[in-house]
């Protein structure tokens, strides 16, 4: 259902799995029987763990109790009255543009003394991430021909399956367009490793590397790091969140309100700065 009806990520259906066998196990395998008091007890044995835990396991029960009425395979839900654990949504790590200065004279420097296919790859990597704002998972899952050269933007699939467009640069079409030239044309990836494309964690191994050689440490960014710069830079630099949204491919427009603290100090400098009491 999760997969079929809703659309739901890898991820998300994974981890759903794994709380729900966990439940059952700690319910002797009476997960689907279960009463309203063997739930309260079950949410009750997860005080220690962290609130974004506790809300995705939270939300795998209601689904699957919802599901389980709806089927007919139960007359109750007894999820129901659960009570909530909203996750606390801390501020997404970000960089400074300086920081981003210097990791883009970093690789800079590494293309000039040796523009190998990987540095070329790399560069193309980085361009994307901090010009498109992709996922991790859909960087290195993009098509081949995915970007075009004099296009400006992309359409891909992200998150859920939906599909958005996304910004290219003009400095990331030359990135991807040199990387493309060492990728075969009938190749099923844009960034082929092996039988499929880059991993995840490979990716996430260049971005640090990158990183320490600019002189940046490496536990202050990863790709995600750079997909909140390039949010949190858009917005410094006047978009609006409705805007973000779309650009960011956030379902719902709650997920993109953690950057509301650059809006609301742009504000504050504008009203500052521009209202007619503001000099006296």
């Amino acid at each position: 259902m999760l997969a079929a009806e809703q659309g739901a990520a890898r991820n998300t259906i994974l981890a759903y799995g794994r709380d729900l066998r966990l439940a059952s196990e700690a319910l002797g395998d009476g997960l689907v029987t279960a009463a309203p008091d063997d739930l309260a007890r079950l949410f009750a044995g997860w005080s220690d763990l962290a609130r974004a835990t506790v809300a995705r396991k939270g939300s795998a029960l209601r689904q699957f109790f919802a599901f389980l009425l709806s089927e007919g395979l139960r007359a109750d839900n007894p999820a129901r009255d659960l009570p909530g654990a909203s996750a606390a949504r801390p501020l997404p790590k970000s960089l400074a543009e300086g920081d981003v200065t210097r990791l883009f004279a970093a690789l800079d420097e590494r293309l000039a003394a040796d523009p190998s296919p990987a540095n070329r790859r790399l560069s193309a990597l980085i361009e994307l991430l901090y010009g498109s704002g992709l996922r991790a998972t859909e960087l290195v899952g993009l098509p081949r021909h995915a970007i075009r050269p004099g296009r400006g933007h992309a359409i891909l699939t992200g998150k859920g399956g939906k599909q958005r467009l996304v910004p290219v640069s003009t400095r990331a079409e030359a990135a991807v367009e040199a990387h493309a030239a060492a990728v075969p044309a009938d190749a099923r990836y844009l960034f082929p490793s092996g039988a499929s494309h880059l991993s995840r964690v490979r990716l996430f191994q260049l971005v640090k590397n990158l990183a320490a050689a600019a002189g940046i440490p490496p536990t202050r960014i990863s790709p995600h790091v750079l997909r909140h710069a390039f949010a949190t830079h858009l917005l410094e630099g006047g978009a609006d969140l409705r805007t973000l949204q779309t650009l960011l491919g956030h379902a719902d427009i709650a997920t993109t309100q953690i950057y509301t603290h650059v809006q609301t100090k742009a504000l504050v400098e504008l009203v500052n700065a521009k209202h007619p009491l503001a000099g006296r």
